[in-house]
C-alpha cells in the first residue's frame, strides 16, 4: 500500500465505509485520497458504495438455502409456514442431506413495493397477469416530462390531480418517480421556534421565466417570500425589477394579504434593505425603515453569510421554485401570479408541514389575531438623498430651493421629499430641521426666522471676490445681496460666471450699464452681453431690454411677497 495512515485515522475511515459513505464523501471528510481510501476499504471486507446510490439498491444478501427434494422447494424458517405453505410437522427423512444437493439460490433482487407487490422479486409492471400494475403507469410520459424539467415529486403528484384528475396518492407517484430517477436524502436542519406573531422572515428568490410586454421576450422573474416564524404561512409575490421602494411595497402588500404584519423581520443583507451590514448595529435603508416604523416592525438583519438565520423562508423560497414554478413559463406577471396564488391556496396552505406535523392554515388562524394591526393609511413613499447647504443657506430639490436655519452653509445634510413637502434632516441625529411645502421650479422657500441678522462669511467673501473683478461688478453685486438677501446670492455666483466666459471687462461694462439704467438684476447683464458682447447697445435696443426686465424685476417682487405670506 502506498500510503500507510494512522490507527485513528484508518478506523475513521473503515466506520465510515460501513456507514454507507461514498469515497468521494469520505475524502471530503478526511481529506485522505480516495484510492487510499478504496484500498482500506477493501481490505477490511466493507463495500464501496458508489456517489448518490442508496443501501437499498445494493447487491442484497443471498437468499435462504433450502434443501431440494421430491417436493416443491420449502423455507427453512418456520416463522414462514403460513405465507408459502409450509408444513409444520416436517419428515425427518427430508431434513437428512445425504445423498441430497443444496441449491444455493441467486441474490435476491432489490424492488420498491408499490401497491400489491409480493415476494417475486419482480417489478409490478413486468406482471401483467397478476393486476398489480402502478397506478402512475399510465402516466408514465408525464412524470418524465416532469422529472426531465427537474421537478419533484410532490409538484408532479398536484399536477396530476389538478390537471388530468389522477386517484392515486402521493407516496404512489413517489416510489414511481424514484423508479426513474432515484431517492434524494433531506439535509437535517435546526429549528428555530418563535411566538404567534413574533417573527416573519423575508428573502428574495428567482421566478419563472414570464413574457415582458415592452419587448415579448421572456425574462427571469424574482420571487419575494414572506414567511411566519410560528404558522409557516408564506405570502408569495412576482416582480420584473427591484429597488427600495420595490421592497417596501413589496412587504405592504405581503402585510395587507395577511392582515396584519409581524413583530420583527428577520433578512439577509441585500442593499433595497440594509446600507452598511452590521451584526450590532447595522445601518438600514431610511424608506425601508419608516416603512416599517409605520407598520409596528422593526428590521433584523442576519450575520453575514448567515442564511440558516433564516431558514423557514429559505425552505419556502425553495419549495416554490421546485414545486410549482420548476419548469414553467408564463404569458404575463398576471398569470404567473395567479397560477402562484391558486397554488398557495390549494396546496400550499393545506398541506401538513413537515416540522409542526400540523396544517398550514389552522396554525394561521391561530397566529393572525395575534399579529399587529394595519393601520388606516397606507405609508407615503417619498425619495431621499443628501444635499449640501449653498451659500444663500438653502438646498436644491428638484430645481427648487428651501431654508435651514442659520449656521448650516457648506454642511450636508439629508433631504426627504415625496409630492406634498420637503424634510431637511440633521445627517447625525436625524433630527427634523425643517420641513416645507414643495415649490415650483425655481421658487424659494424660507422661513422668516432662518434669514440671518448678520453677513455670513462666505458671502462676505462672495462679494469680496466680485470687488476683485471689476469695480461696477462689485457695486451691482452687493446691491443685489442688499435687495434681494439670500436669494441673490445665486445671482452674484451668475454674474461672475459671465466673467469667465465674456472677460472681466465686457461684463464690468455690463454690469454699468445695468447701474446705469437702475436695473441691479443678473438677467439684464446677461442679455445684455448676449446681444452684444463686443461693442455698448443702442438706444434702440436698450429700451425694450430695460422694458423686459422691469417686468422680470416686478415678478420677482411679486412671488417674493407671495412666498413670505
Amino acid at each position: 500500500m502506498a500510503n500507510v495512515l494512522k490507527d485513528e485515522k484508518k478506523q475513521q475511515i473503515i466506520t465510515l465505509g460501513r456507514l454507507g459513505w461514498s469515497l468521494r464523501k469520505i475524502q471530503e471528510a478526511t481529506r485522505v485520497r480516495r484510492e487510499t481510501i478504496s484500498a482500506y476499504l477493501k481490505g477490511a471486507g466493507v463495500e464501496i458504495w458508489p456517489p448518490g446510490r442508496w443501501r437499498r439498491e445494493s447487491k442484497a444478501k443471498p437468499a435462504i438455502e433450502v434443501i431440494t427434494g421430491s417436493d416443491a422447494a420449502k423455507p427453512a424458517i418456520p416463522g414462514f409456514a403460513g405465507a408459502l405453505n409450509f408444513n409444520p410437522n416436517p419428515d425427518p427423512e427430508n431434513l437428512s442431506t445425504k445423498g441430497k444437493a443444496k441449491a444455493t439460490s441467486k441474490p435476491a433482487i432489490a424492488v420498491i413495493t408499490d401497491f400489491g407487490v409480493g415476494l417475486s422479486g419482480k417489478e409490478p409492471e413486468n406482471s401483467k397477469g397478476m393486476g398489480s400494475a402502478s397506478a402512475c403507469e399510465p402516466y408514465r410520459e408525464i412524470i418524465e416530462l416532469g422529472l426531465s424539467r427537474d421537478r419533484n415529486a410532490m409538484a408532479i403528484w398536484q399536477d396530476l390531480i389538478s390537471d388530468y384528475g389522477f386517484q392515486g396518492g402521493y407516496q404512489s407517484v413517489r416510489r414511481f418517480a424514484y423508479k426513474l430517477r432515484g431517492a434524494q436524502v433531506p439535509q437535517a436542519r435546526a429549528v428555530i421556534l418563535t411566538a404567534p406573531g413574533e417573527e416573519g422572515q423575508v428573502d428574495y428568490g428567482s421566478g419563472p421565466m414570464v413574457r415582458e410586454a415592452p419587448s415579448s421576450k421572456y425574462r427571469r422573474t424574482r420571487l419575494f417570500v414572506l414567511t411566519l416564524g410560528y404558522s409557516r404561512k408564506a405570502i408569495r409575490l412576482l416582480v420584473f425589477r427591484s429597488s427600495t421602494r420595490i421592497w417596501a411595497e413589496l412587504h405592504e402588500k405581503a402585510f395587507r394579504r395577511l392582515g396584519g404584519a409581524p413583530r420583527i423581520l428577520v433578512l439577509d443583507n441585500l442593499r433595497e434593505g440594509v446600507l452598511v451590514p452590521d451584526v450590532y448595529d447595522a445601518t438600514l435603508n431610511p424608506l425601508y425603515r419608516d416603512m416599517l416604523a409605520h407598520y409596528g416592525a422593526v428590521a433584523l438583519p442576519c450575520r453575514i453569510q448567515d442564511p440558516d438565520r433564516k431558514g423557514k423562508v429559505e425552505s419556502a423560497v425553495g419549495h416554490t421554485k421546485k414545486t410549482p414554478l420548476k419548469g414553467q413559463r408564463f404569458e404575463s406577471l398576471e398569470q404567473a401570479q395567479a397560477y402562484l396564488d391558486r397554488w398557495e391556496a390549494t396546496w400550499a396552505d393545506t398541506r401538513i408541514h413537515g416540522t409542526t406535523k400540523r396544517q398550514v392554515a389552522t396554525m394561521f388562524a391561530e397566529e393572525k389575531p395575534t399579529l399587529l394591526p394595519l393601520p388606516v393609511e397606507p405609508f407615503r413613499y417619498y425619495q431621499h438623498g443628501e444635499r449640501v447647504v449653498h451659500l444663500d443657506g438653502c438646498v436644491e430639490v428638484e430645481a427648487a430651493y428651501y431654508g435651514l436655519p442659520p449656521g448650516w452653509i457648506g454642511r450636508g445634510v439629508k433631504v426627504q421629499w415625496d409630492e406634498l413637502c420637503v424634510r431637511i434632516l440633521d445627517p447625525k441625529s436625524g433630527l427634523l430641521l425643517r420641513e416645507h411645502v414643495r415649490q415650483k421650479r425655481g421658487w424659494y422657500r424660507i422661513q422668516p426666522e432662518d434669514h440671518s441678522q448678520q453677513t455670513p462669511f462666505r458671502v462676505v467673501q462672495l462679494l469680496g471676490r466680485a470687488s476683485r473683478v471689476g469695480t461696477h461688478v462689485g457695486t451691482l453685486c452687493n446691491l443685489i445681496y442688499s435687495q434681494q438677501g439670500e436669494v441673490g446670492v445665486r445671482r452674484i455666483l451668475g454674474v461672475l460666471s459671465l466673467a469667465k466666459k465674456y472677460g472681466t471687462a465686457a461684463v464690468d461694462e455690463a454690469c454699468a450699464a445695468a447701474l446705469e439704467m437702475g436695473v441691479h438684476e443678473y438677467r439684464f447683464v446677461r442679455r445684455y452681453l448676449e446681444r452684444c458682447p463686443q461693442a455698448p447697445l443702442s438706444l434702440r435696443q436698450v429700451d425694450p431690454l430695460i422694458r423686459e426686465l422691469v417686468h422680470y424685476r416686478d415678478l420677482i417682487h411679486t412671488k417674493t411677497k407671495e412666498q413670505s405670506e
